[in-house]
């Protein structure tokens, strides 16, 4: 604890002197991060996952608006006001002589942001290219590398719907064979979710694409076995991580994954627009851009960032929401997410034998993502109901596989909103929705 106070001491001491030109961070967001760790102290993390006052201060760095419920954060998450202001101060600055402000001074400022992520992910910066998000990253390896007709792609019928699209080009295009396979929901186990992918590979499996968390469930995928089910037979192995990065902790090496996409502006609460792909080292020469850069950058993770004419103000603010999100750390914050989880969780499941839920819950399971279904209620019309009469954002998840509604709490979420939410669920369990 004590090198997480001098971390935020350094920060709020080097805002106070930056020159005008340089990235600056609104001193009172990191003055009310001090304050709470002054508070826990050296205490473990899941010991502060219940102590409003914490939280209460990293909820006042965000300026949201609080007559709306956000229980959406899986899809777009604010940023804390300080991020923005970051971004905005850039823009600006651009907008002043952009071929020289956005060009010459703010953008070569990437390598410290490409340097911050590899550091969070575990990885060299080398092999760490900033995108826009994770789609950006995860069609660069699905159309970057090379098959052949007839070559096979295995991934789940619940894969993020962009990426199946992307596929199904290629399909198109090229003559590659998708196999989408089924999984139960939820997950019976590691070893079945396993045995479902292994039972799809065959000779001409040359790709397994799988999602780290799902969209759908908040179901943490066993992505180190997938890779060790998929290595020795020569299959590469592409990880959607767009809502996993920064929402627990974990580390490249923990994976073991050779490509890895993800989004910044859901869990690590960086400006809309940002992500990155991680590509290993020996790996980035084979595999192609989405753009065309020179070919003298053939082995250059650069080169997935030939995108053209973009705002250096956006990604260059990621750095910012890095600090944020050391300074909290990624095990207070699971802790935290995981408590508001199970606390909406526990009283509408107690509400009703009806309730019953899709995302196994627990100290070790799953994340902020919970989805809940309730029998013989209609889940879009629950969604609907909750925002127009009680100004409550959710997302029903209603599939061919299973119908349920997604609930998805930030750090920034209080514990009167999710038990807002667990009132007026189990209200309309009791009285229906009228």
């Amino acid at each position: 604890m004590t090198s997480r106070r001098r971390f935020i001491a350094s920060i709020l001491g080097a805002s106070a002197t930056m020159p005008a030109i340089l990235p600056a961070m609104r001193a009172d967001a990191f003055r009310h991060l001090r304050r709470a760790n002054d508070r826990t102290g050296g205490a473990p993390p899941a010991s502060a996952a219940d102590d409003e006052t914490y939280w209460g201060e990293i909820q006042r760095a965000f300026d949201i608006d609080r007559t709306m419920v956000n229980l959406n954060n899986g899809g777009c998450s604010p940023a804390p006001t300080h991020v923005l202001e970051q971004m905005i101060r850039d823009l600006r600055f651009s907008n002043e002589l952009p071929v020289d402000h956005m060009w010459r001074v703010l953008e070569p400022r990437i390598e410290s942001v490409r340097r911050d992520l590899a550091t969070e992910f575990g990885c060299d910066p080398e092999e760490m290219a900033i995108t826009r998000n994770a789609s950006e990253a995860n069609e660069t390896m699905i159309f970057g590398t090379d098959l052949a007709r007839g070559d096979e792609v295995v991934f789940t019928t619940q894969n993020y719907p962009r990426m199946q699209n992307a596929w199904r080009q290629r399909e198109r295009r090229d003559g590659i064979v998708p196999k989408p396979v089924k999984i139960e929901t939820p997950i019976l186990s590691t070893a079945s979710f396993v045995e479902h992918i292994a039972a799809a590979i065959t000779p001409r499996t040359k790709v397994i694409e799988v999602m780290h968390v799902s969209y759908q469930t908040g179901y943490f995928a066993p992505v180190r076995e997938i890779v060790e089910l998929a290595r020795p037979h020569g299959i590469k192995v592409f990880v959607d991580g767009a809502h996993a990065f920064a929402h627990f902790p974990f580390k490249r090496d923990d994976l073991g994954c050779d490509y890895y996409g993800t989004s910044l502006h859901k869990w690590m609460n960086a400006p809309i627009g940002t992500g990155f792909l991680y590509v290993r080292r020996d790996k980035v020469k084979s595999l192609w851009p989405l753009m065309a850069g020179g070919v003298e950058e053939e082995d250059n993770i650069r080169k997935y960032e030939e995108i053209g004419t973009h705002p250096a103000a956006n990604h260059n603010a990621i750095s910012v929401a890095v600090a944020f999100h050391r300074s909290i750390g990624a095990e207070r914050k699971i802790a935290r997410l995981r408590f508001l989880r199970d606390r909406w969780a526990h009283q509408v499941l107690a509400s009703s034998d009806r309730a019953h839920m899709i995302t196994k819950i627990g100290p070790t399971e799953s994340g902020a993502i919970g989805v809940l279904a309730i029998d013989g209620m209609d889940m879009g019309k629950l969604g609907s109901w909750l925002l127009a009469n009680h100004h409550i954002v959710t997302t029903p998840m209603v599939t061919d596989e299973f119908h349920g509604i997604r609930i998805t709490p930030s750090i920034y979420t209080t514990v009167d909103e999710v038990d807002l939410f667990a009132d007026r669920v189990s209200r309309g369990i009791r009285q229906g929705l009228v």
